[in-house]
């Protein structure tokens, strides 16, 4: 099957990459060792942000999926709230139970979760769900072990967002091959095997009406500033490469604003059971648009 092989070949890449233990653990090193006024750090808080207003409640239960160097965890750790590291393989996550960065770590695949049913008050995927050959099967996966809700942090589809790219595609629809020359990233694979899955709200808010569930929440952010040295590039104010940043950050937020173009990334949270109006609030507040899903008038 090609989703067994796809799995299989990003089970072994983290050890193609990082062959010994010491190598692992050099990563950690080099990552703790550049601290946290460097671009890379302040380009990863944009994707943690998001998760603040749902952990403002202490103690509550997380589990992350495909967490493959444990900072996902750690994060939602270092707001007083519990989690279970995971990923398909685990040699950098018990490198990090080692150093403290988290506190226990599991072998997971998404599409077969061994976790008992609402186990956990959320689940966390992060930049996790484009890797999977079936999002479907592991989204289900996420939603069965999770009591509160899921949240998905990924690449947006831009296809729904933009009425120009969708009229293209209505128009050559017939003619695959000129269309896929307009629209190079429309079928895009990973060297490891799998297709990269973008995301979009309108799929989100059809899957939770189809499971009855009550609401989905969105969020619209532009991250990805990353490049090859990020981390050796301080925030402070005399940076002209963060100031750059800064300002093409910027322009994208105004344009996505005023619905010219899509973001560069998608928050969801899907929840399983309405918010209090603390969390609401909250959710709000941090710039999250919320879609109440109407009732099934047809179930009781």
């Amino acid at each position: 099957m090609h989703h067994t092989q796809s799995y299989n070949r990003h089970n072994e890449w983290y050890n193609t990459h990082f062959p010994s233990e010491s190598a692992k653990t050099d990563f950690y090193e080099k990552s703790t060792a550049t601290g946290e006024n460097n671009i890379a750090y302040w380009l990863q808080k944009l994707f943690f942000k998001c998760l603040d207003p749902l952990l403002y409640k202490k103690d509550q239960s997380w589990l992350t999926i495909g967490d493959a160097y444990g900072f996902d965890a750690q994060y939602i750790l270092n707001s007083g709230n519990r989690a279970l590291a995971t990923d398909l393989n685990t040699d950098f996550l018990n490198i990090a139970l080692k150093k403290g960065i988290i506190n226990a770590c599991a072998a997971e695949n998404a599409e077969k979760l061994t976790q008992e049913d609402n186990s956990f008050d959320f689940v966390l995927c992060k930049e996790s769900y484009h890797h999977f050959p079936r999002p479907y099967a592991a989204m289900y996966e996420m939603i069965r072990v999770a009591r509160c809700g899921v949240i998905v942090i990924e690449p947006q589809d831009p296809v729904t967002k933009m009425p120009m790219l969708l009229m293209l595609n209505n128009l050559f629809a017939r003619n695959a091959h000129f269309l896929n020359k307009l629209w190079k990233n429309r079928f895009s694979f990973e060297p490891v095997g799998n297709f990269v899955y973008k995301v979009s709200e309108r799929e989100f808010e059809k899957l939770a009406a189809g499971l009855d569930l009550p609401m989905v929440a969105f969020k619209k952010i532009n991250p990805n500033y990353w490049f090859k040295g990020a981390d050796l590039i301080s925030t402070d104010q005399h940076s002209k490469q963060f100031f750059f940043i800064r300002m093409k950050k910027f322009l994208f937020d105004i344009l996505v604003k005023v619905k010219a173009i899509p973001s560069q990334v998608l928050t969801t949270v899907i929840f399983k059971q309405l918010p209090d109006e603390d969390t609401i609030n909250l959710l709000k507040k941090n710039g999250y648009d919320l879609v109440y899903i109407p009732e099934n008038p047809y179930l009781n």
